[in-house]
């Protein structure tokens, strides 16, 4: 899938590792600030990245929480300088853990982005059923993704990344519709609870990269908030991810990464989705139900001693209808 070679750019698309408003894919070696200091006010139509958590990663020093937002507020200020009017910023978040508590991160950035006069449409939950299991406490499977507007007048397409309807074939019982489909025929708004597999084990787009994000979850950010042609940053491209989702969808694409691997990791695979041999999951795929697939391995191998009926299987009684 290339029509961008064709249709948007008139040169064969290259790699830079310097921004200019005549590239069209940049991957920054080095610090965001720096790059964004060469980027030209209100030139970025999208600006969305998910930052280090603070929580002791490989490619992070841990922060005092105060210094972190203090780190974090630089650059959103020069994300917001750099933003168009009709822009928006999508921010993607976890928690910091202190101690064995959890801040999350996204109630003590929203003042940052707030005071920089951002006004936020969505906070968008994406959940996922994979991750790390915790002992003394639910485990996390979620994460929050802050979408901020710079202004009363911006960009949002919602026919792209409509999803299917629960009930297509559903129609008007009474009025002067009465009959007919109530239903958008192209599908409908996905909402602000987003189920989309996260980057594991098994995923087919998994790299070296600890916290990679799926290109799906950004395709449909790059589809619902920016137009062909637009630019679309992010100050924290780790594995190329955003980029990789702008290209594909007819944008320009620019992201900044200090870790020397990653941004080697980044350039090849932005190179692969150029060819078109880069493997990822396709936006439109249901996520996996190992149940309805018949996985032998959701058939519990012990037995219930104690007669309670564990609360993902379903009891004998679900499915009857009520006696009335």
């Amino acid at each position: 899938m290339k029509p961008y070679n064709q249709v948007l750019f008139d040169q064969k698309l290259k790699i830079s590792d310097e921004f200019a408003p005549s590239e069209c894919i940049v991957v920054y070696p080095g610090d965001c600030l720096e790059l964004l200091r060469t980027i030209p006010d209100q030139m970025l139509q999208l600006i969305v990245t998910s930052p280090p958590y603070n929580i002791g990663k490989e490619y992070e020093k841990k922060l005092h929480l105060d210094l972190y937002l203090r780190e974090q507020a630089q650059v959103i200020a020069e994300c917001v300088r750099a933003l168009s009017p009709r822009g928006s910023i999508c921010w993607q978040v976890g928690n910091y853990v202190d101690r064995g508590a959890i801040i999350p991160l996204d109630t003590v950035l929203y003042p940052v982005f707030s005071g920089l006069g951002l006004r936020m449409r969505n906070r968008i939950v994406w959940h996922f059923e994979h991750g790390l299991h915790c002992s003394r406490r639910f485990s996390g499977r979620y994460e929050t993704i802050m979408w901020f507007t710079k202004s009363d007048e911006y960009v949002f397409n919602l026919d792209p990344v409509r999803v299917p309807q629960k009930y297509p074939g559903k129609k008007y019982f009474k009025g002067p519709k009465a009959g007919q489909y109530s239903c958008n025929p192209l599908g409908k708004n996905p909402g602000d609870l987003w189920v989309i597999p996260n980057v594991k084990s098994n995923h087919v787009e998994k790299t070296e990269h600890p916290c990679q994000f799926p290109v799906e979850l950004i395709e449909r950010l790059v589809l619902s908030l920016t137009n062909e042609g637009d630019w679309v940053l992010d100050p924290f491209l780790g594995t190329g991810t955003t980029v990789i989702a702008a290209i594909r969808r007819g944008r320009r694409g620019v992201g900044a990464e200090t870790v020397a691997r990653y941004a080697h990791l980044a350039r090849q695979r932005i190179q692969q989705e150029i060819e078109g041999t880069l493997r990822t999951r396709p936006m439109d795929r249901p996520v996996y139900d190992p149940v309805e697939a018949g996985n032998s391995l959701t058939a519990a191998p012990w037995k219930k001693e104690t007669g309670q009926i564990a609360l993902l299987e379903r009891s004998p009684e679900y499915g009857k209808k009520p006696e009335r």
